[in-house]
């Protein structure tokens, strides 16, 4: 293991940055720094509302962005337009003086992250489930999670799982916007992620807890969709 090493921030929009806006404290929205303590790198996690903050932080702990990860498009992880807001992002993040960042995305979201951010080809690397990105000496493995979007993905670092809008403490994200796809969520929770062992921590997308994270095993005790372990039992809650 390597938690000598790995740097590891979890930040919530309109509390630890972005606190001036509106949009971001009402969104809740969690962005994640990862990194290595010894080389200084870091990876930037669905950055957004106010990059230049992100960056600031993780420079003031000696650390320097060198790549982004994406778990999904949606405006309020990546920038662009949603219900008449204006978002920052990923696109400003490339714009930064000193920031050389690829965007790690899983493959079948490209085209949402294109449409949605302005970005083109060159800006992102593509994975498939499975892939892991380098950040130094620490290893981040992508698990393919569909459902809340057709490439939304989750991160595995040292013990920890960073699940975007695949999962939350209490409830997952919704599948009624377009790519969503409930029955692959349902198989996203209950075999995607069924490896994932009970004493990883779990880090949301979202602060719609109290708590900011909890391990997988509570996660699966306390949290309703785990209470509904036939596919007919999903459907008839989450059916689109």
């Amino acid at each position: 293991m390597n938690d000598d090493r790995l740097y590891f921030r979890q930040l919530l929009s309109g509390r630890d940055f972005a606190v001036d806006n509106a949009v971001a404290r009402q969104m809740v929205n969690f962005s994640y720094l990862i990194g290595d303590r010894v080389t200084g790198d870091a990876l930037l996690v669905d950055p957004a509302y106010a990059v230049q903050e992100l960056v600031d932080i993780a420079r003031l702990d000696g650390m320097a962005i060198t790549g982004a990860l994406v778990t999904h498009y949606h405006p309020d992880h990546v920038g662009g337009s949603m219900m008449g807001w204006e978002i920052e992002g990923v696109a400003e993040l490339l714009a930064i003086d000193g920031v050389k960042a690829p965007i790690h995305v899983q493959r079948e979201e490209a085209f949402g992250m294109k449409r949605v951010t302005g970005l083109s080809d060159s800006d992102l690397v593509l994975h498939d489930g499975g892939d892991t990105v380098a950040v130094g000496s620490i290893d981040v493995t992508l698990v393919h999670t569909p459902g809340h979007t057709p490439g939304s993905q989750c991160f595995v670092v040292e013990r920890r799982l960073i699940a975007g809008d695949t999962l939350f403490l209490d409830g997952c994200g919704r599948t009624d916007l377009p790519g969503g796809n409930s029955d692959e969520l349902y198989y996203s929770l209950t075999q995607r992620l069924a490896a994932i062992p009970d004493d990883t921590v779990l880090f949301p997308g979202h602060m719609y807890a109290p708590e900011a994270s909890a391990t997988m095993g509570a996660t699966r005790a306390s949290n309703y969709v785990f209470r509904l372990p036939m596919l007919d039992q999903w459907r008839m809650m989450f059916s689109q």
